[in-house]
């Protein structure tokens, strides 16, 4: 039989309520990150950017479901590496939560390495560098400090970005009253440019990475005053809210500036802010994106450190280490500061290389997560195999695989080599952990499972 953890592992802190958890999801998933894609998926599907954003959001409303069925019967922090480990064992488990990892991990290098960029941009006799090195250093402190600080920044950024927001929603409404010819359908039809169903569909594919965020919600399970209720409730409404802000404004992007052609397809945000309120507005914008940036930075690293700390309480990576709360601000600070450390590749690596290393590893947590739904409802004990089960535990969770592995065909040959060689060092680390997969891994002690 396998080993127990620890009987007495270390506890994080029950202080977040649903509007808490949904705020952290999206600041996560940054409101503003339509603007990062706005002009290559424009272009890509012929100024159809609002109908491809409900296509994802479609897609990603299976997934979500089945976090919140996990969630729901395991009301612990780890994400798909609980979930996973829970239905189909530690060694996939640990795959899963290893391959997680790697989507985790950059997402708070991208974000830095973003502050850097835009922030230079305005100030240039301020270096890239040291804007970097000072975002991470904050961040981190504010980690150590313990979630309610992060709760509360979290609100502030959010609350900043709905303030530019409505600004935005304002300014474009005062221009699009100027007695200009719109088309209202133009956004959901296109300008002919891209006709076809599959460049909608490749414009779709792109912006999964929109979502790719949505599941950190469930990494605060254990710090949820009641996670069986509202951290479900918070991934819907996470998921759904985000999705639905990405395509209203998406919307009203393409009706200021119709067409899918720039002068720059990069920078077509700017042209857009320019577009429905000049200087102002573009400035503002700037302001707004790096404010999100810092929060989504803010938020991962909180939940990457999360994850680690799981793993290092169940003996997956080093305990001693990993595995250990500060007993002032019972908080993991081993792990925030190791994730702090490997964010300083912002340094030195290129935006195109980090954002075709993040999709990888959560396209395996998805699939991984809609799995276990299937796992864990339908062929295990307990299990619920009358009509509505097989609905909601069967049909739902497999065409959130399907829509899942459809989304592997738009990944880029080196996005898939780099994340197999990821996969390949977790899976050498587990032949040692397990004595060359003789010895079994440490079982999760999940305290608060049901």
């Amino acid at each position: 039989m396998a080993t127990q953890a620890s009987s007495a592992p270390a506890q994080l802190r029950r202080v977040l309520g649903l509007p808490a958890l949904v705020f952290f999801g999206l600041v996560y998933m940054v409101p503003l990150t339509i603007f990062t894609t706005y002009g290559i998926v424009t272009e890509l599907t012929g100024g159809r950017t609002a109908g491809a954003y409900l296509v994802t959001l479609l897609a990603m409303m299976f997934t979500a479901t089945s976090y919140s069925f996990m969630v729901k019967r395991y009301p612990v922090a780890g994400s798909a590496y609980s979930y996973t480990n829970m239905a189909f064992g530690p060694n996939v488990g640990f795959l899963a939560g290893w391959s997680l990892l790697l989507d985790y991990l950059f997402i708070p290098m991208i974000n830095y390495l973003l502050i850097g960029l835009f922030l230079n941009i305005a100030f240039p006799a301020i270096p890239a560098w040291s804007i970097i090195l000072a975002s991470i250093a904050l961040v981190t402190v504010l980690n150590v400090i313990g979630i309610h600080s992060v709760a509360k920044a979290s609100n502030l950024i959010v609350g900043a970005q709905i303030v530019f927001i409505g600004v935005f929603v304002a300014l474009s409404w005062q221009t699009l009253g100027t007695g200009q010819s719109v088309d209202y359908l133009a956004p959901l039809l296109g300008d002919g440019s891209a006709p076809g169903f599959g460049a909608l569909m490749a414009g779709a594919a792109v912006l999964c990475l929109s979502f790719l965020g949505f599941d950190a919600v469930s990494t605060l399970a254990e710090e949820s005053r009641d996670a069986r209720r509202d951290v479900p409730r918070a991934i819907i409404l996470t998921t759904l809210g985000a999705g639905l802000l990405f395509t209203l404004l998406a919307y009203i992007s393409q009706l200021v500036l119709p067409g899918s052609s720039f002068a720059n397809v990069d920078a077509a945000a700017n042209e857009v802010m320019f577009k429905a309120g000049g200087q102002f507005l573009a400035n503002f914008f700037t302001a707004a994106f790096v404010a999100g940036s810092l929060g989504s930075a803010l938020a991962s690293q909180a939940a990457v450190s999360r994850i680690l700390f799981t793993m290092g309480r169940d003996g997956v990576l080093p305990q001693r280490t990993f595995g250990q709360l500060s007993p002032r601000f019972g908080t993991p600070v081993f792990a925030i500061l190791l994730v702090s450390a490997f964010s300083l590749l912002a340094l030195v690596i290129d935006l195109a290389t980090l954002a075709s290393l993040i999709s990888f590893g959560a396209l395996v947590a998805f699939s991984a997560v809609n799995l276990a739904v299937v796992r864990t409802h339908l062929m295990m004990d307990n299990a619920e195999r009358n009509l509505l089960g097989l609905l909601r535990y069967g049909v739902v969770p497999l065409v959130g695989l399907s829509l899942t592995l459809w989304l592997w065909t738009s990944l880029s040959a080196l996005t898939l080599v780099i994340g197999l060689c990821w996969f390949a060092l977790g899976l050498a680390y587990l032949a040692v952990l397990t004595a060359g997969f003789r010895r079994p891994m440490r079982l999760v002690d999940f305290s608060e499972a049901g």
